[in-house]
């Protein structure tokens, strides 16, 4: 692609998204979650060997349409995304909704491989599986783990990246900065962080990985009253057989309390650099998130040189996508849009 091409990419996405880093309030849809009641379930799923994994994953939409990536946080699974896969579908959008590491029917090809659940092993997972579907680009959404996976592609894959939408903002890891203490208030959301850095922890999350989620759900989105069918559907992709040792590695990694993969070292520098996005987002918060408080954007406007919006949705707490589909369905929709 030309220097010309790229700018004119630029420009039509910063006149389609309107203004970068503007703050705009977004209110919730009284219609916010039409199959919550119905439990329907992301299925059939499909299976596809992908790096160093057997990746399951939900499509739907036209097989011509623009690509849309959902990737979804801990401890959740891409039944997040039940109802925005539905509405994107229905819009034009071939929609890609995987399993990570250590979720649902997603599997290791090799029993030798590190459980590592460091950043930038779920990022290049991703990577791998647009390989694998011979998917040159798509639009990139996703929340606490899957918006750091996100933002992480954004920035060191932006030709693979139409734009992305990131809950919470700027969110890859800095190994350095997660050495130095929060405010109290602040590092009790984060308790299990903590809990699983100990073997008691370890122990704790092998016999009570679902009391363990819930308690997470009710915390992070205190407004959300979601019902124990809705919580049971997700509750099973945490019987993975990797499971404990992905979310255990994960948040021992960002503690920096044990090593990462060596064959991710590069890439770990090179987020360690704190890199910025070039690419058309939106960046989201709930107004109720229970662990990470919603702010203005400003605070890591720096991070993001490319076209922004910044959002906040009334009444929506952590897990945005399941909580106020469509809301963020529109907001993927406005990248999209940007795009053509």
């Amino acid at each position: 692609m030309s220097d010309i091409d790229l700018k004119r990419r630029r420009l039509m996405g910063t006149a389609a998204l309107g203004i970068a880093a503007a703050n705009i309030p977004f209110m919730r849809s009284a219609q916010a979650n039409p199959l919550s009641s119905a439990i329907a379930q992301l299925q059939p799923l499909k299976q596809v060997n992908a790096g160093v994994l057997n990746i399951g994953y939900y499509e739907a939409g036209p097989a011509d349409g623009t690509v849309v990536i959902l990737l979804h946080g801990y401890p959740y699974d891409i039944h997040s995304y039940i109802d925005v896969a539905a509405i994107l579908a229905e819009k034009g959008c071939r929609v890609i909704v995987p399993h990570l590491r250590g979720h649902g029917t997603t599997r290791f090809l090799d029993k030798a491989t590190l459980r590592t659940g460091q950043q930038s092993a779920v990022a290049v997972d991703i990577i791998a599986l647009m390989d694998a579907l011979k998917i040159e680009r798509a639009v990139m959404a996703g929340y606490d783990w899957g918006a750091r996976t996100a933002c992480i592609i954004a920035a060191l894959w932006p030709e693979r990246c139409i734009g992305l939408l990131s809950v919470n903002g700027y969110l890859i890891q800095n190994i350095l900065r997660n050495a130095l203490p929060l405010p109290a208030e602040a590092e009790v959301g984060w308790w299990y962080q903590y809990y699983f850095a100990t073997e008691r922890g370890r122990a704790g999350l092998t016999a009570n990985r679902r009391d363990i989620a819930k308690i997470i759900w009710k915390k992070n989105s205190p407004t959300w009253h979601f019902d124990d069918a809705t919580f049971n559907r997700t509750a099973a992709s945490f019987d993975n057989p990797d499971y404990v040792d992905i979310v255990i590695h994960n948040y021992r990694w960002r503690l920096d309390l044990v090593a990462g993969d060596p064959q991710y070292d590069a890439l770990e520098k090179r987020l360690a650099a704190q890199p910025t996005i070039g690419v058309p987002t939106i960046t989201m918060d709930g107004d109720a998130d229970g662990v990470v408080p919603a702010t203005d954007g400003k605070s890591y406007a720096a991070k993001f040189t490319g076209p922004r919006l910044h959002r906040i949705v009334k009444d929506a707490g952590h897990n945005l996508p399941q909580e106020a589909p469509a809301e963020f369905s529109d907001a993927v929709m406005k990248l999209v849009a940007a795009a053509r």
